[in-house]
């Protein structure tokens, strides 16, 4: 049976890992949830992704610069363009191969967080990885009521 993190390693999954390096803030950043491996393997991914689409489709240059830019919208289409290049098995099964070697270098976070609430209070701890979070309630007190009309 495969594996399933292989195979769920989408165009668009696998671009976004090979320029991430480029979406992080920095290599300070980067090597917090990666390690050195796995960073040196995002060289090698995108290399494998230029190799492909140069020449092959007309948007794939300005798209491939940009998204060494950090630029999003770019990595979309890398990750389209990479989809498609990606119906072929054996080149498929490559990117694969080199994204799983990648995703096994993520750092994990095992750190742990304690909080004691009293008196019926409440708390919420979470670790975010990306993308936006809305934790939490919102309580306003001894505010005027919005005029009745």
């Amino acid at each position: 049976m495969a594996d399933p993190v292989t195979t769920t390693l989408t165009g668009s999954a696998i671009a976004t890992l090979a320029f991430q390096e480029f979406i992080k803030s920095g290599a300070g950043e980067l090597a917090k949830k990666f390690s050195a491996e796995a960073i040196a393997k995002m060289s090698e991914l995108r290399k494998k992704i230029w190799d492909r689409l140069r020449g092959k489709h007309p948007a794939a240059e300005d798209a491939l610069a940009k998204a060494e830019t950090g630029d999003k919208t770019a990595i979309e289409t890398v990750g389209t363009l990479l989809g498609v290049e990606m119906l072929d098995p054996t080149f498929a099964a490559e990117v694969r191969a080199i994204a799983q070697e990648i995703h096994a270098g993520k750092l994990q976070d095992n750190s742990s967080m304690t909080q004691n609430n009293y008196d019926n209070a409440k708390g919420w701890q979470t670790k975010v990885e990306g993308g936006t979070a809305y934790i939490g309630e919102i309580h306003q007190h001894n505010t005027p009521n919005p005029p009745q009309q």
